[in-house]
Formats: structure tokens, sequence, C-alpha cells
């Protein structure tokens, strides 16, 4: 079953629906789109104008299917959803949405007028802009280990193996949602998983370890939710194995932190660094020139991203290696 077989229809089949009106200017695709772990992500499938996510709920799994509709003067979000977590999952899709990012500051005239006109010039043309906050620790958390130190291909690869392989089909996968959507592993499904299996996957001890380590407190780890961001990636930082570049990759997701940068990304300080300043820097540098915009840092990297600039190519690329035959 693809996303095109299933029947627009199934409000009245859904365990839980509701419509959000995010009421201004809003785009789902591309609001959702940071939190998709690449076009194959085993939890989340897109097509035009609609997206599916399947997701553990403390009530239990559920599957969500989201729909743009009504006019662009007033656009809103179609949600259904089945399963025993269905309602938990209908009532986080506001926020997960961006109903919680507030853009008023950054779109003042008068920080405006402290900003590159590149930057300026992107959020003229990407009003639609959300940062999405799933409030969901664990599911986030897990897959940013596995990108730790390695190719995002490597990474994603090794992520959607022990997916398909430890996790669960999504409720109503193969009849009301496609057949290929997916559960993440839960904890105790990601705890349980040998280590000849993360070996096949292509992650190292290190990561693996990390993983579990995190884990085992993972009813503390889904409590920093409820915390602001810079607290809650403050508490990430203290179990081994995770640094501030992991606590930014998450809060970004869980929290739509509009301030936290990857420190450490293997591209990110020389992008930002030939963006604004025609000239490569390292996170140092890469700090100081976002540090007159902090509170905005992430919505000013966002920004940048969606100017259309491309940083010259040259240095070493790294090597995606494959560990499965080893």
């Amino acid at each position: 079953m693809t996303l095109a077989d299933v029947p627009a229809g199934h409000a009245a089949a859904a365990d839980a629906s509701l419509r959000w009106r995010p009421g201004g200017p809003f785009d789902l695709m591309q609001t959702v789109g940071p939190l998709l772990r690449g076009q194959g992500d085993p939890s989340i499938r897109t097509s035009p104008g609609a997206v599916w996510f399947a997701f553990t709920t403390p009530a239990g799994p559920a599957s969500l299917r989201l729909v743009s509709s009504g006019p662009r003067t007033d656009p809103a979000v179609d949600v259904q959803s089945w399963g025993p977590g269905a309602a938990d999952a209908a009532a986080s899709v506001p926020r997960m949405l961006g109903r919680d990012d507030d853009w008023t500051a950054f779109d003042e005239p008068a920080f405006h007028a402290t900003l590159p006109r590149m930057v300026v010039e992107a959020r003229r043309r990407n009003l639609t802009v959300r940062l999405p906050a799933t409030g969901r620790m664990v599911d986030a958390l897990v897959p940013t280990i596995l990108e730790q130190k390695v190719t995002v291909i490597e990474a994603r690869r090794g992520y959607r193996y022990l997916t398909y392989r430890f996790g669960t089909a999504a409720p109503g996968a193969g009849t009301v949602a496609p057949a290929n959507l997916m559960l993440q592993p839960t904890p105790g499904q990601w705890l349980r998983i040998p280590s000849w299996e993360w070996h096949k996957a292509g992650v190292g001890p290190q990561r693996s370890a990390t993983v579990m380590r995190a884990l085992r407190s993972a009813a503390a780890l889904e409590r920093l939710a409820d915390l602001p961001a810079a607290e809650a990636a403050a508490k990430l930082q203290t179990i081994p194995g995770i640094g501030v570049w992991t606590a930014a990759e998450v809060v970004q997701r869980t929290h739509g932190c509009p301030d936290s940068i990857a420190v450490g990304d293997y591209h990110l300080a020389a992008y930002v660094g030939a963006a604004l300043t025609g000239r490569r820097t390292d996170d140092a540098g890469m700090l100081r020139l976002l540090a007159p915009w902090a509170g905005h840092r992430q919505r000013v990297v966002r920004m940048i991203g969606l100017s259309g600039f491309r940083k010259p190519t040259f240095g070493p690329r790294m090597t995606i290696q494959d560990h499965r035959g080893h």
C-alpha cells in the first residue's frame, strides 16, 4: 500500500480526529521536514499534502495522518489517528506543528535591521516556517545518537535497519495506514537488541553503549520535555556520550528551540562562516558570528539554509563505512 492507496475519507473510521487552524501562514511539509530522518524514515511517510507519523504515546501506539486543508488565507490541518494512543497523538499535533513557535520578536523591523540581507530575504519568502516541537525525547534522541561521528547516509541506513528489525508495525499498517509505517522500538526493545545486530546495522560499540546508557532512564528522559530547552539540553549532557551537538539536535526537534546550535557539526560552522563572511570558520567563529542574534540563532541558521546559499565544496569528505560484513 502506498500513501495514494489510502482513502481520503477516513475521518469517520479514525479513533481520534480534529481540525487544527494555525491562525497564520503555514506549510505542513516545511514544518515537519526537520523531523524526517531522510525519505526512507520508517516512522514518517510523506506524500504531497499529507504526512503519516507512527509513535508510542503514554496510552499506547498510534498512527497519525496529517493533511493540509482550507484556503491559503485560512489554512488548516486535518488530523486523523488510529490505535490505543490515538487521542494522545492527536492532542500533540498543534505543538508538534509549531503552535508555540513565536516569530514576533524576530520579525520586528528593528531586529530585521540587524540581520544579513540574505536572512531577511529568506524570511520574507518563508513566512510559513515554524519550528516543530514533538515533546518525544527518546524518539528524537536515539536517531541523533546514531548520527554521531558518521555520515548521515550511514546513520540513517542503520536506523532503518534497526527500526524494521526491532520496531513494530504501526496501528492499521496495511489497512488505514501505509504498510511500511513502523513504530520505533520502545526503550525496552532498544535495550534488548543484541550486540551483533548493532554491528549488522553499522553502529559501533561507542554509539550503541550511549543508547543503552540513556535508555536505562527512559522515563526520566521523557520528563525533560516539560523543562525549558536550555535546561533539558544541559541535563541530556550529563549522560556520558551525549555532548552539546547531540543535545542541540534533540531539543531543536523536541522543544522547537529557536536558539540551539549544533556545535561540533561536521559542516555547519564552515557553512555559516561562508554564508556570513565568505570564509570558512570553526565552531568558536560561528558562535561569535551568531552572537548578535542570541535567542534566535537557530532561526538565523534555518533562514540561511532556506536562502539558497551553497558554500564552495572543498576539503576532505567523510568516508562511508560498511561494517556489516566484518
